[in-house]
């Protein structure tokens, strides 16, 4: 009898299996604001989408759409929010004309590197006053960090920029924090999305463009318009990722496939900075030997005109105060990191 009723126990278990993982199943519609074929920006996502489906069994999968095929790259916060979509992968600088705090989780001005942020993110107070941020905004989107780089170059001319002078002015593509710098030094600034920067340098609607990392910004062609490549890159010196997901969608996930995209998300990115660090050289070194760039580095009075002009915005910035809430906490972290780094590691040459 004993056996019997392990084999009826055992049948039932298997029947109703099927049906469990059947109600259990969540498709992620995922519009994404940068190129799959990006490497370090948009290259992720396909990446953990197929980490969901394994990691699940097929329960948990991401159908991920290119730029613009379902939800313009700008539109995806709102949608997401909405329920229009259920997720979407940007970046939180793409928000700013909503939320002023936002580029403080894309990317600072003379801010943390990528292990710093994560740090913050992770084991600082980051992560709540991210999601914090969206809830007193009223969107109703979870926002988990889901890929990150290293520094990008700052900025693609077809002049040299020898002093502050040079850069009155000019039209430029500019991102974020950093933009607000340029525009305080004379600089007209537009946030373009990556595919139509290079129609608009070809057509004079901009003189010049930032946008990320040398084997990105190839993809992209900038080195057939413009030919001086500007460094250190000032205004990123690390910029996250995110996936959102609509807040309704997420409570409703079982506790699996939450732990299952977070923990997805964390393993890309450290996937994602080690690709962006892995194939740099090989761009510099082809848009030099064979593209005719000219690697330029900022003179240090550049450098302390862009740090101080960074103050300005960041004190007028300040008068939002949640702005200045992660501003502050971010600051305060990095005082203390600031002992270990200089502690720690070695002097830069």
């Amino acid at each position: 009898m004993k056996t019997t009723l392990m084999g009826l126990a055992a049948a039932a278990m298997l029947t109703a299996a099927p049906s469990a993982l059947a109600a259990d199943k969540l498709l992620l519609k995922t519009p994404i604001a940068f190129a799959t074929s990006l490497p370090g920006l948009g290259s992720p996502i396909p990446r953990v989408a197929e980490q969901l489906e394994r990691m699940s069994g097929g329960t948990l999968r991401m159908k991920v759409y290119e730029p613009n095929k379902l939800v313009p790259p700008f539109e995806i916060l709102e949608a997401v929010s909405s329920g229009k979509i259920n997720s979407g992968y940007a970046t939180a600088g793409y928000w700013a004309g909503q939320i002023p705090a936002s580029p403080l989780f894309s990317a600072v001005p003379f801010g943390p590197e990528a292990g710093e942020y994560m740090a913050w993110l992770y084991y600082g107070n980051g992560m709540t006053l991210y999601q914090e941020m969206y809830d007193q905004a009223g969107f109703n989107v979870k926002v988990l960090p889901c890929a990150i780089i290293a520094p990008e170059t700052s900025g693609w001319f077809s002049q040299e920029i020898n002093s502050p002078a040079d850069l009155e002015g000019l039209k430029m593509r500019f991102f974020g924090l950093g933009g607000k710098v340029m525009q305080k030094l004379g600089v007209a600034t537009s946030l373009l999305p990556g595919g139509e920067i290079f129609a608009a340098l070809e057509n004079g609607a901009i003189d010049a463009t930032e946008f990320s990392m040398p084997a990105i910004d190839a993809r992209l062609g900038f080195h057939k318009l413009v030919k001086y490549n500007y460094f250190p890159g000032w205004h990123q010196q690390a910029t996250v990722y995110e996936l959102l997901i609509n807040g309704d969608v997420w409570n409703e996930a079982s506790d699996q496939h939450k732990a299952i995209i977070e923990n997805a998300c964390k393993a890309s990115m450290a996937d994602s900075f080690a690709e962006g660090e892995a194939i740099q050289y090989e761009a510099l070194t082809d848009n030099v030997e064979n593209n005719g760039v000219t690697i330029k580095t900022w003179s240090p009075e550049m450098l302390q005109a862009f740090r101080d002009t960074w103050a300005e915005v960041a004190a007028e910035e300040s008068q939002d105060a949640f702005f200045k809430k992660v501003l502050d906490d971010m600051n305060q972290f990095r005082d203390g990191y600031q002992v270990w780094k200089q502690n720690a590691f070695l002097p830069r040459s």
